[in-house]
């Protein structure tokens, strides 16, 4: 994979963060539950990206009281820039933090954003998808094949290439992967251009639902079951300058990430007015129950888990052979939660049901 589709020209740069600073300017208040004059509680603006039902958890989080609960007044910004565009938006302090997948932020960290990964918020939403008729039944039947994916830089891309580089097959020259716009995907398949998809949720799960496709692999197979594919980031100088905020944003994610791995069809319910189309309420709590929300990975755990991606991310030259993962792990996600804080929620999860929606 060339490491220069990590790299975006300045133009394109300000382009995403002027993306960015429109989604402040039109997006309101989503949380019912903060009044804007409640002086004790302190505002941070959260990236969302609110088509992807996987970060469904922030609107639990809105809509519950999670981010009250910790004394934070969110302002949640809808983003869909560029990765770069959103890292340096975080990294400037124009946003607080955002969620997106580690197989795409890790590089730009490595180049430098000033970005911390505090918790891991769950595994799943990656699938490799292929029509009945296809033969592909393993990753390795995708030699000579062609496979359609959004970017050459694409997580998805990057997480099939490691598979296919595990086996001793060169994703970049026995596999010919295709770029198109996601709401293509279908019609290169049908029209034979590709003959499978690389693809993530909620597209994959309902591609894959409306043309009978089947799921050669996905990230929750072997050795990934127990592994994170999407992190919350944090901008550094947030971590280092005031823990304590970094911390209450980080449990407000892990208690809401721990509601909806537990009431998948009320998270559905409260995310789908922000899916595109009309997505079954139905469809969404189905994607969901085959997401790992309840893994929500901080600390040492999740600098086990980014170390992993390091070494499996130089597989494909995308992180530099010279990068220790594990410095790098260190480095880049800080200790703020208990360990126990992370995982063990009934006591706090009891009253936490009862809430309205």
């Amino acid at each position: 994979m060339a490491l220069q589709q990590f790299s975006l020209s300045r133009r394109a740069l300000l382009r995403g963060l002027g993306l960015f600073s429109a989604g402040m300017a039109v997006n309101p208040l989503l949380s019912s539950n903060v009044l804007a004059d409640d002086k004790s509680l302190k505002t941070i603006k959260l990236a969302w990206g609110q088509t992807a039902v996987c970060q469904s958890p922030i609107s639990v989080a809105l809509k519950q009281g999670f981010f009250k609960k910790y004394g934070l007044n969110v302002e949640p910004v809808n983003f869909s820039g560029p990765t770069d565009a959103l890292l340096q938006a975080i990294a400037t302090g124009q946003a607080d933090g955002g969620i997106g997948m580690a197989l795409r932020w890790l590089k730009p960290l490595e180049q430098g954003f000033d970005v911390d990964l505090t918790v891991g918020t769950h595994g799943g939403c990656m699938r490799l998808l292929a029509p009945q008729n296809s033969g592909i039944r393993d990753v390795k039947d995708l030699v000579g094949k062609s496979v359609a994916v959004s970017d050459q830089a694409s997580p998805i891309r990057n997480f099939f290439a490691i598979q296919l580089a595990k086996q001793g097959i060169d994703p970049d020259k026995q596999v010919n992967w295709l770029q198109y716009p996601p709401d293509l995907f279908g019609e290169a398949l049908r029209k034979g251009e590709v003959q499978a998809l690389a693809t993530d949720d909620p597209q994959g799960w309902l591609l894959k639902k409306q043309h009978n496709l089947v799921e050669v692999d996905n990230n929750l197979k072997g050795e990934y079951a127990n592994l994170t594919c999407c992190v919350l980031g944090l901008r550094g100088s947030l971590v280092r300058d005031d823990p304590a905020t970094a911390r209450a944003i980080t449990q407000a994610i892990v208690d809401a990430q721990q509601w909806t791995a537990e009431h998948p069809d009320e998270t559905a319910k409260i995310f789908q007015p922000f899916v595109p189309g009309s997505v079954a309420v139905e469809d969404i709590a189905a994607m969901l129950k085959e997401h790992t929300h309840s893994h929500h990975s901080t600390g040492v755990q999740l600098r086990k888990e980014v170390a992993v991606y390091i070494d499996e991310l130089k597989k494909i030259n995308v992180i530099r052979p010279d990068t220790d993962a594990q410095r790098f792990a260190e480095h880049y996600v800080p200790e703020l939660l208990p360990a126990e804080s992370a995982h063990q929620h009934a006591s706090n999860m009891a009253h936490m049901s009862n809430m309205s929606s």
